[in-house]
This record gives structure tokens, sequence and C-alpha cells, in this order.
């Protein structure tokens, strides 16, 4: 693990509830709570890994990092600043210093405009380069960064692969000269081989330019080989976090090691013991009561079904929201 710097980011307590329009529910299960006192601090120049399955909130939770979506409760600071009371003259740097690439790479372009033109609008837009010329110039410099080259400059997005067209995404977030780049699912609609390259070239970037990365993926083995950090995440709430390698080597959570158990052995022949999650997710709407896991969870108590567990630190700052552990 790299050794741990300032905290660029710090999340604190953050809830994000979004309200279902619908007369047909009451005004109390009108809520969805997305997340729910998410707590953390990302370190500079860090690779900061977040995983849970699909609905556990964790594309929420990178849209609340770059201003996407406006938390409901809590508060994110950024160098020790709040992100949502920030002067005016401070909103357009902050906006440069935290960027975001999707998990669609096509639908992140327009598809009437070649890709020089998405990158240097990007810059006007934020004013970087003070000529035409010279933003071409930077827009060169940044494709050539992710593997492009001059002859892909005015292709539009349907004249590139889909692995191309994310490092075109890539490159027009490098031009904001960004600290830190939160990365949703950013090859999970990518081919299997082209996903090593990625990642690679995300790997390699963070060592120029000492970027901080926030990794959001629900892929076991590529959040193992590009974080420092993990955590991990089930209905809104963080249930572990620790070191990449203690997370794997040494999982606590009933739910980590379900989900650790799901990776297929490295040999056929090899036998691995399943954990079993049995029962039904509940649902996100309305009145939050107990662990979120109780109705899955063979470790289950009475007190599961009635209380909140908050993280507790196991050691070493291994984190656990489990009352195994209290």
């Amino acid at each position: 693990m790299r050794t741990k710097k300032n905290v660029i980011m710090r999340v604190e307590h953050l809830s994000k509830n979004f309200v279902i329009r619908s007369k047909k529910l009451t005004e109390k299960n009108k809520i969805l709570h997305a997340l729910s006192d998410v707590s953390f601090d990302i370190y500079e120049g860090e690779t900061l890994g977040i995983i849970g399955e699909s609905g556990c909130g964790k594309s929420t939770l990178g849209r609340c990092l770059v201003k996407l979506h406006k938390p409901s409760e809590g508060k994110i600071t950024y160098y020790g600043r709040d992100l949502w009371n920030l002067p005016d003259y401070e909103k357009k740097k902050t906006r440069r210093d935290i960027q975001m690439i999707f998990q669609d790479p096509y639908s992140s372009l327009d598809p009437r405009k070649t890709a020089a033109y998405s990158i240097e609008e990007a810059m006007k837009v934020n004013g970087i380069g003070e000529t035409a010329r010279e933003r071409r110039q930077l827009a060169l410099e940044a494709l050539q960064q992710v593997g492009l080259d001059i002859q892909h400059m005015e292709r539009y997005p349907h004249e590139f692969s889909g692995g191309q067209r994310q490092r075109v995404n890539i490159a027009r977030a490098l031009c904001m000269e960004p600290k830190i780049i939160v990365c949703d699912e950013p090859v999970s609609a990518l081919d299997v081989s082209i996903q090593a390259q990625v990642i690679n070239l995300f790997r390699s970037l963070q060592k120029t330019y000492g970027l901080t990365y926030v990794f959001i993926s629900h892929d076991l083995g590529i959040i193992k080989y590009i974080s420092d950090r993990i955590i991990i995440m089930y209905l809104g709430r963080i249930m572990e976090y620790y070191t990449a390698e203690g997370i794997y080597s040494d999982p606590k959570h009933p739910y980590t090691k379900a989900l650790l158990s799901a990776i297929p052995p490295e040999s056929p022949l090899a036998k691995k013991e399943r954990v079993p999650l049995t029962g039904d997710i509940p649902s996100p709407i309305g009145d939050q009561v107990g662990c979120p896991l109780a109705g899955r969870c063979s470790h289950c108590s009475e007190r599961c079904r009635k209380e909140i567990p908050k993280l507790t630190d196991v050691g070493g700052g291994h984190m656990v929201a489990c009352f195994l552990y209290e």
C-alpha cells in the first residue's frame, strides 16, 4: 500500500434520499434511502475502491462527490473546505479539480462532435488555454497520453471502439488537470482484454500525474488489483473498509465474506466453500430499522433486527459495522 498522505477529501455522515412521486404511497413510504450515514476519508495519491452489488448506492456516492447530487444530510469537505459552501471564486477551480469518468463511454460523448471538439470545449468552458491553437495542442497531448494520436482527433464517437471512446473520456478529464477522478465502473462496458489495457492506463496516469482515484466497481478482481483501500457497501451503508490486502486476506463482516466467497478459485479443481446469503434484499424505501443484512445473515440476532450497527475499529484501522465485533 502507498504511504498515506494528506486527507484530500472527507465524507462525514453523508445521506442521500430521493422522493418517489407516487400517489399510491404514503408520505413516509415516498422516501428512498440511497445513502445512509456514510463516512470515510480519501487520501492524496491513493486509489479508494468502492464495491457492492447493484443498488447499493455506490454510483450515487460518486455523484455526490462530484456535486451532481446534493446530499440530504452530512458534509463533504475538500482540503478542509465544505464542498457545497465554497465562495464563488473557488467553485470553478474545484469543479476542475474533481472529475468523473462514467460507465458508458458512448453516452458520455456528444455523437455530433469530434473527439478533439469534445476535449477543447471542456477546456474552453473551464478557462484552460488562451487560444484555440493552444487548446488544440493540449487536446492532442492528452490524446497521446492515453494511447491515441492526431489521426483520432477528427473522428466521431461512432468511429471509435468502446475502449477508444473511454480513452477519449479519460483524455478530456486529464485536460482539466484534476486532483481527484471518480471512476464509475469505467471498464464494465468493455471487453475483458480491453479492460486490462484501460486499468493499466489508469495506473500509469496515476504515477505520472499523482492522481487520486475513487474507483467504483462490482468486479472483485479489478477492485483488488487497482485499490489501496476498499469500501464494502450494502443497501446504502458501509459494511466494512480497510486496506485491499487486509480485506481480501482477512474479511470480517458476514457480507464481505459472502461476497469474496463468490470469487472462482484459481484452479478449476480446487474446492472453495461458498458463504450463501439466503432471503430477499430489503427495500430501501421507507423507515430503515435494524442492520440491512439482518434478513439474510446466519449470525442475525434480535438486536440486529432492531438496531443499526455502527462502524467499529477492530484493530489497525479495520472498520466493520457488525455487532459481532463490538
